[in-house]
């Protein structure tokens, strides 16, 4: 059976060293170790993170292990990122936000997780999101947070 694709964006990383959210975070690096789901990162991640304390470096390290696909910024999706600017769903200020959407578009993610509940994980946009999707050829993307997708703590892990 093939394994869900998920991209995981920066947030999910930085979430491991949150306590509010490392208990979900940590649940699906754990679902990446045992090979439960495909993980995806992408080179602006990669970028993201060298700005980051060396907690959350160092965890990220830990991320890298279990991938074998680093998405490209490609030319297509930086076009998907823009036409989510020009569409308002994000303002430029959030222009990364959107680059994470179109990279995992792009790459025909199953699904992208984060933990941005204002510009990412959020009922209103994700539909705008997947409009803009649909009109520019993509299929829809599946957007959630980690505690929705991890197997931790359910009955079956």
């Amino acid at each position: 059976m093939k394994k869900t694709r998920i991209y995981v964006d920066t947030s999910v990383i930085g979430g491991c060293c949150d306590p509010e959210f490392q208990e979900w975070s940590f649940g699906l690096l754990a679902d990446f170790k045992a090979g439960v789901f495909s993980l995806l990162l992408s080179e602006l991640t990669d970028a993201e993170i060298q700005d980051a304390p060396n907690e959350v470096k160092d965890i990220y390290g830990e991320f890298r292990k279990y991938t074998n696909e680093i998405i490209e910024f490609t030319s297509d999706a930086i076009e998907l990122a823009e036409a989510y600017l020009k569409h308002e769903i994000l303002t430029e200020n959030f222009r990364n936000d959107a680059r994470h959407i179109a990279i995992a578009t792009v790459a025909s993610a199953d699904l992208l997780v984060s933990w941005n509940f204002k510009h990412i994980v959020h009922f209103e946009k994700i539909q705008r999101f997947n409009a803009v999707n649909i009109e520019m050829g993509y299929k829809p993307l599946l957007i959630y947070s980690p505690r929705e997708v991890t197997t931790y703590g359910s009955e079956s892990h």
